[in-house]
């Protein structure tokens, strides 16, 4: 491998900032802070959402055909419209 025109990948230490969930992996990803994870230092990448606090993962996403029939609403009002 040619020298100096690789990315640092290192362990960076990732944490949720809406529940405080941490979790480490490989990445290449820049990084101006550290921070003590399970008695070692890490690199730290703050995230707004992970899988512990997206909708699609924790299991509270709303689907939209189940609100109230919405969708059927609309198809009722515009649906024959378009179609003519």
């Amino acid at each position: 491998m040619r020298e100096g025109i690789h990315p640092d990948y290192r362990e960076v230490l990732f944490v949720d900032l809406s529940n405080g969930f941490k979790f480490v992996t490989r990445s290449c990803v820049n990084t101006r802070e550290t921070d003590t994870f399970e008695g070692k230092e890490y690199p730290l990448y703050k995230l707004d959402t992970s899988s512990e606090s997206h909708p699609f993962y924790t299991g509270t996403q709303k689907s939209v055909d189940n609100m109230g029939g919405r969708v059927e609403k609309f198809r009722n009002r515009f649906g024959r419209t378009a179609a003519k």
